[in-house]
This record gives structure tokens, C-alpha cells and sequence, in this order.
């Protein structure tokens, strides 16, 4: 039978239901403005009957209720939101954080014009043209050196703002991995915690807010999905690789580049495996340093690098109003001091690499001529070799702009003795060095008999930078120029000789009898005329192709990062604000709960008085 006091036992229940759901509203309410928080809410289902369904209940009417029980308290959360949010905010860190950078390297390409490289550099062509009409002048020469001094003030002084901008990228690079590492530990230790508290039957829900709000920024720095085993082990990849399992993080550490630039690149600390970012702040950062800036400071020596070597080899066949010749303009610094570019690449203490910058042929050719034999050339190109064919029909002009025209970091062009020129350019893969020829091989006789560079065909007369002496493949006579030091713009300046004696600065050439005529101005012209010649710099052809594409180059960037950007900010906006209807704390909602469970609260309260005084009369007053 019933029980006299069930009733108190009925009240109390609802009391204490009620109680949570007033707490929870409460909890919501001085929550509202917390990050990551979601509302929660209690679950009330109804208390077991006194009497179950067996062959022994009581022979009652139906199941006496108990009244109420707290299920549970659940967070609103909808986790597949959840899982495309962390999925997609690495897009728009990624774009956010290129917009930024981009704006600095804009800052850097708009200079006033008056004091850019490329109004620097006209003038330097212009005083070499008013040395041409005066070659006697020494006001014209001074005013080459003046204006020399100031073009290489401006070149290194791009460069050093780029590197500055680079330094700022590896430092920002440097912290977000100590934020990724920072996030993946803690997501860990809450993964343990939350794995205690299931086991305990409880509901964290506020550990699972916090791992919520950890995999939120983690997935602003990195692009990352989450999802979970069936053993609801909570899991965290990287394009596929594991970051967190469970209770366990993985660390992402740093080792030297080998490219000399005194950065680091990225490592799994466990495995000591390159670790690559697609997305994300992170991402974003590495791509900018080694790609985006990395790019324009290369772009920047290849044109600093043809500027003077075009203008030194004027230069030094040239002479002076003072009689001196074989003067370079600009001061060269060669990677090696060994005359035939021999290197320890692998730091083993012997020589083992050839650095050559530059092959020059023995034979003067005809841009219109057709060559008349055929053959491949097999050119150093960005990922391995680059096969280039060149048939009878073939003038030398298609061959060189067939080449120019390859993905081969080895360019042509004829000198101002049309002989053909090779010259390395800077090198794609960090792991290959600018400004060094790698390769050159021809199955044919264009770069061997035609052209006067190589001094067999085949495998076996190709030249290979990666042995001792690797200029023996080239033909008796033929020049080749070593490499330079790593970042010729950052050390690029006129020659001293030429500062301290400004009549060393060429203007003619000297004839067949050793002088010089009076008022040839040739080699000023011939220097004056580089401007517009048509050269290979990098995959520009001159040198105003350069400037026009390098400003055009980080202005399209730009505007596509802002743009891409707003975008990203768009889409997001509207994932973000999906959620927070979903999760968010709604005062007014929570206020109504409050209410509504304090007249449920007012009513049990109610019911236990009045159940008191049932049980008063039957106990004091019954049979009085």
C-alpha cells in the first residue's frame, strides 16, 4: 500500500527539480558573456511508479506517480555546426593574415617616386646618356657615380625593409607554433578530464565548452577537423595526421634550413618529419616567408644581379678618361674564391660542387639564322631537368626565346658580342642555390659546335655542377663568371676604385692601335641602351617589364587576399551567428525559465504544506 508520507516525498522531488532548473538558469545568466559558453538545461522526466508491471503489484488503480527526477543537465550544442566551423575558420585566418602582411609589402612598392629604384635607375641611364654626349666630362662622370651611389642605396634599402618584413614573419611563425602546441596540450588534458567525469555518469558540460573554445582558436591557427572514435575518444587531425588523440598531443618542433637565410623550418617533434600547414594563421605564415616574400627578394636579386653584371661587362672592356681598363662599375662578391667555382656543399671538408653563374659561347650568331640541326637540350629547371628540342628550321632567336620560355632556372640571351649567354637564375626549391648553373646538356650540336659553350654532346660531354671542376665541359676560351654571394642587393655598391677616381668611369673603347678617339662615347651609349634591351631578367624580359610586373605582382595579391578576406568574413559571420542562436544565453529566455520554475518551485511547496496538514490530522487529531 501507499505510504502516509509519499506525498512529502513527491513534494520534496519537485522541489529539488525545480531548484536545478532555477540553478541552471542562473548559471546561464552569469554566463552570458562568457567565451564559448553554451545555455544549458535540465532534463526532467518522470520518478519510477510505486508500482511496477509484475504478477505481484497490488491490485490498484494504475501506477501511482512519484512525481519528478532531473535526467540530466545538457548543453544546447549542435556539434555537426561545430565540426564545419573548426573546418572553415582556417580559410579565413589564412586570407586575413596574408591581407595584413600585404599590406607592409605595399607600403614597401609605394614609395614616392621620386625616390623609388625604378626613378633612381632613369636617372643613372640618363647620366650615362649625357656622358655619351660629353665623354671628356668629368661633372658627367661624377654625376654617374652620385647617382650610382644613390640606385644601390635604394636597392638595399628595399631589400632590407623585405627582409625586415620576413624577420617579422619568422618571429610571428615562432609563436603560433607555441600557440598550436599550447592548444593541443590543453584539448589533451581536457580530453582526460571529460573521460574521468563520463566515467562518473556526469555531464561536463562546461569541459566540453572549454575543448569547444580550445579547438575554436586552434582552428584559427591550423586547418583542422575534428571527430571521434567509437569509443568517443576525442580526436584532432592536421590534413590527415593525428594532432590530439585522446589524451595525448603531438608537438610541432623547429630544425635550420639549409638555404641560408638563418630560419627554421617546420617539424613533427616525434617524428622529426617536415610538418606542412594548408590553411590557418600558420599556414599562411609559412607560405608568406617562404614563398610570397622569399619571391620578391629573389625577384629583387635577379634584377640587381643582371644590372650589374650586364653593365660590369660593358664596363671592363671599356676605358676611362684616366687610360684605366678592366674595371668592373659595381663591386662583385663571388660565393667562392676559387677561380673555377669549386664548393664543399655537403660541409664535409672536400670540395665537391662547381658554382658557376654565367657560360659564355666562343662563336658570334645571328638572331635570324637558322640553325640547321637539331637536338635537346636538357636544361636545370625548377622540380628536376627540363628537355628543350630545337629542329633544322629553328632560327637562334626561337631556340633562346624557347628556352627563356621553359620552366628551365637557366635563361639566354646574345651579349653585345652576339655570343650566347647562360645565366642561372634565383632557384625555386630552397634546396637548390641561386644563381648557380646546375645543369646544361644537348644531345645535338647547338650548345657545343654552334654555339661554342659546350665542348661535347651527350650525357657525356654535359656540364654538372654537382663535381669538382665542372667547367672542364666547357669549350677552350669559353668565360664563365662564378656565382655571387647569397643576396646581391644587399651588398651591391660601386666599385671604390672608381668613388676615389672619378675619370676611371669608361665612356669609349680603345682601337686596334691601344687609344682612345677623342669624344667616343660607344660604351656609354652601349650602357645607356641596357635600359631597353631586350634581356632576360628572371621571366621578365627588361628591366622595365621588371618593375611594372614586381608592383603589379603585390598589388593583385593584395586585393585578392582583402578581397577573399571579406568574404571568408561573410561566410563565417553567418556560421557564427547560426551557433550563437543555437547555444547562446538569451536573457530574457532565461528570466522566463526562471519564472516559470519559481511558480513550479511555489506550487510543490504548496503541496508539501498542504500534505503536511493531511498528515496532522490523521496523526494529532484522528479519533479525537
Amino acid at each position: 500500500m501507499g505510504s502516509t508520507f509519499s506525498g512529502i516525498e513527491l513534494g520534496k522531488r519537485s522541489i529539488m527539480a525545480n531548484t536545478d532548473a532555477i540553478t541552471t538558469a542562473g548559471h546561464n545568466i552569469s554566463n552570458a558573456n562568457t567565451e564559448g559558453y553554451s545555455r544549458q538545461r535540465v532534463q526532467i522526466k518522470e520518478f519510477s511508479p510505486l508500482y511496477n508491471p509484475d504478477l505481484i503489484r497490488p491490485e490498484r488503480p494504475g501506477m501511482i506517480g512519484q512525481g519528478v527526477d532531473v535526467q540530466s543537465i545538457n548543453r544546447i550544442r549542435d556539434e555537426m555546426l561545430d565540426q564545419r566551423i573548426a573546418a572553415q575558420a582556417n580559410v579565413e585566418t589564412y586570407w586575413d593574415t596574408r591581407s595584413k602582411y600585404y599590406m607592409m609589402l605595399e607600403q614597401i612598392y609605394n614609395e614616392p617616386y621620386d625616390v623609388s629604384i625604378r626613378s633612381n635607375m632613369d636617372k643613372f641611364w640618363g647620366a650615362w646618356q649625357e656622358l655619351s654626349i660629353n665623354p671628356e666630362s668629368q661633372a658627367a662622370r661624377q654625376s654617374i657615380v652620385t647617382r650610382a651611389e644613390t640606385l644601390t642605396d635604394s636597392i638595399k634599402d628595399r631589400f632590407e625593409s623585405l627582409m625586415g618584413v620576413s624577420d617579422l614573419v619568422n618571429a610571428d611563425i615562432k609563436a603560433t607554433v607555441e600557440q598550436v602546441n599550447s592548444y593541443a596540450k590543453q584539448i589533451a588534458d581536457v580530453n582526460a578530464e571529460i573521460v574521468k567525469s563520463k566515467a562518473c555518469g556526469d555531464n561536463p558540460n562546461d569541459l566540453l565548452d572549454r575543448r569547444d573554445l580550445l579547438v575554436d582558436k586552434l582552428s584559427q591557427l591550423v586547418n583542422i577537423t575534428t571527430d571521434r572514435r567509437d569509443n568517443d575518444e576525442f580526436m584532432v587531425h592536421v590534413d590527415g595526421l593525428v594532432l590530439v588523440q585522446g589524451s595525448i598531443s603531438r608537438e610541432i618542433g623547429f630544425t635550420p634550413k639549409k638555404d641560408g637565410t638563418g630560419y627554421s623550418k617546420l617539424i613533427w617533434s616525434d617524428t622529426g618529419n617536415d610538418a606542412y600547414f594548408k590553411g590557418g594563421q600558420l599556414g599562411a605564415l609559412v607560405e608568406l616567408r617562404d614563398v610570397d616574400i622569399r619571391n620578391e627578394i629573389q625577384s629583387l636579386n635577379t634584377m640587381t644581379m643582371n644590372f650589374s653584371d650586364l653593365v660590369n661587362d660593358v664596363h671592363r672592356n671599356a676605358v676611362g678618361a684616366n687610360k684605366v681598363t678592366g674595371l668592373d662599375f659595381f663591386t662583385q662578391h663571388y660565393f667562392v674564391e676559387n677561380t673555377n667555382g669549386n664548393y664543399d656543399r655537403n660541409g664535409d671538408g672536400a670540395l665537391d660542387s662547381s658554382y658557376i653563374f654565367r657560360f659564355t659561347g666562343t662563336n658570334k650568331l645571328d638572331l635570324q639564322q637558322q640553325v640547321g640541326i637539331e637536338g635537346v637540350m636538357t636544361l636545370s629547371g625548377t622540380n628536376g631537368n627540363v628537355e628543350i628540342p630545337y629542329y633544322h628550321t629553328d632560327t637562334v632567336e626561337t631556340v633562346i626565346a624557347r628556352i627563356n620560355d621553359s620552366n628551365s632556372e637557366v635563361k639566354a640571351y646574345l651579349d653585345r658580342n652576339n655570343q650566347m649567354v647562360l645565366k642561372a637564375t634565383t632557384a625555386q626549391g630552397v634546396e637548390n642555390p641561386d644563381f648557380v648553373i646546375r645543369h646544361v646538356e644537348d644531345s645535338g650540336y647547338f650548345l657545343a659546335g654552334y654555339a661554342g659553350i659546350l665542348n661535347g654532346t651527350g650525357a657525356a660531354g654535359a656540364y654538372d655542377f654537382a663535381q669538382v671542376d665542372s667547367v672542364n665541359a666547357l669549350v677552350g676560351g669559353a668565360q664563365f663568371a662564378v656565382s655571387p654571394v647569397i643576396n646581391p642587393s644587399a651588398y651591391i655598391e660601386v666599385n671604390k676604385e672608381i668613388k676615389n677616381d672619378v675619370m676611371s668611369v669608361a665612356a669609349g673603347y680603345l682601337d686596334t692601335a691601344g687609344n682612345m678617339a677623342v669624344g667616343d662615347g660607344r660604351a656609354a651609349v652601349e650602357i645607356a641602351s641596357i635600359r631597353n634591351t631586350k634581356i632576360m631578367v628572371g621571366k621578365m624580359k627588361t628591366f622595365d617589364d621588371y618593375f611594372a610586373d614586381s608592383v603589379t605582382n603585390v598589388g593583385l595579391k593584395g586585393e585578392q587576399a582583402e578581397t577573399n578576406l571579406l568574404s571568408q568574413n561573410a561566410l563565417m559571420g553567418n556560421l557564427r551567428d547560426m551557433r550563437e542562436s543555437i547555444s547562446g544565453v538569451n536573457i530574457d529566455e532565461e528570466l522566463a525559465e526562471i519564472m516559470k520554475f519559481q511558480h513550479g518551485y511555489n506550487a510543490a511547496a504548496k503541496f508539501i504544506t498542504v500534505w503536511d496538514s493531511l498528515v496532522d490530522t490523521i496523526i494529532n487529531r484522528l479519533g479525537v
